[in-house]
């Protein structure tokens, strides 16, 4: 399975791919859309062309994004929710499920603890891709997100193919 892991951001997107086999995750590619634009309206539709392209050059079958986190500044939470909502809307446009995951989801998925700092995030994917080159913390951040997305939909589909065969 491959998957596409978004992690939103008006300036930064992150994103990152993965093939996830049983037993075995590989590092796909990575990398950051930068917003490029006057105005808002400008930088949205920036990310959505590079996500676009993303999705057209390594194929994904299934993607996860991150879930907006509130913070204290409202208009940067509002800013991340339409930068979220663009991403969220091209994965789909292209016929993707997405899976959405909490921040402290993902860091206890990839770490194994829920409130890891980035610097523990960024080694454990070194760790668990090995000779990853990182094109920054946002596109690690995707490719852990990437990770979750796979460790998670394994369960899911052992319970529904259990749950099949009870039936049965």
């Amino acid at each position: 399975m491959r998957v596409l892991g978004v992690d939103p951001g008006l300036r930064n997107m992150g994103w990152g791919v993965i093939d996830a086999m049983p037993g075995r995750i590989t590092h796909v590619a990575n990398g950051v859309c930068h917003s490029d634009g006057d105005n808002l309206g400008e930088r949205l539709l920036s990310l959505y062309n590079q996500l676009i392209e993303v999705i057209a050059a390594w194929g994904p079958e299934t993607a996860a994004i991150e879930q907006t986190f509130v913070n204290k500044d409202a208009v940067g939470t509002l800013k991340l929710g339409q930068a979220r909502g663009v991403a969220l809307m091209t994965l789909a446009q292209a016929g993707l499920r997405v899976g959405e995951y909490a921040p402290n989801a993902v860091k206890k998925t990839v770490v194994g603890v829920g409130h890891a700092a980035k610097d523990q995030v960024d080694y454990m994917v070194r760790l668990q891709l090995p000779g990853v080159k990182l094109n920054g913390p946002d596109a690690t951040d995707a490719l852990a997100i990437a990770m979750c997305h796979a460790h998670q939909s394994r369960g899911g589909r052992g319970l529904e193919q259990a749950l099949a065969r009870a039936k049965g």
